[in-house]
């Protein structure tokens, strides 16, 4: 039985890949939620006027990967104290967030957050919210970097 995941931490490129990385990561599909317009498109999530986020939904098998191990994954592909942007990233969309699917999720969310703070001297930004509805992004940004110039150069 697999299960669902759902984080945003800036643009959903480099977090999709580094989900894909790990053993029992089943699906990384990059996203948007967070925000109230049904089914938006990249162009209109920019604008910064539809409230979602860039997100990666990740499918994992909770036997082999457990919650807590891609929760730090999370913290470790971003800068969670940064409000509303990551590097020249700037606007709502690329807020730190995690979307949890269960009260379980939320519980270690939450103490994922407290014991992360410790690595950081600024407080860390990231909301922790419910899931609400995943839009999958357009496809040229589903495994972009496995798809685009920059694989020629790195290995994702």
């Amino acid at each position: 039985m697999t299960e669902k995941a759902t984080f945003g931490a800036g643009c959903f490129w480099g977090v999709e890949a580094a989900f894909r990385k790990i053993d029992g990561v089943l699906e990384a599909t990059s996203g948007y939620s967070g925000g109230r317009v049904k089914d938006p498109s990249y162009g209109d999530v920019c604008t910064g006027t539809t409230g979602h986020a860039e997100v990666v939904e990740v499918e994992y098998d909770p036997g082999r990967v457990s919650y807590e191990e891609l929760l730090e994954t999370f913290w470790n592909e971003h800068d969670p104290t940064q409000v509303n942007r990551q590097g020249p990233d700037v606007g709502t969309q690329y807020r730190s967030a995690i979307f949890f699917h269960s009260p379980e999720q939320e519980a270690a969310a939450r103490a994922s957050l407290e014991a992360a703070q410790a690595r950081f001297k600024k407080p860390i930004a990231t909301e922790i919210t419910p899931v609400s509805e995943f839009y999958r992004a357009e496809e040229y940004h589903q495994r972009y970097f496995e798809k685009g110039l920059l694989s020629r150069f790195f290995s994702f």
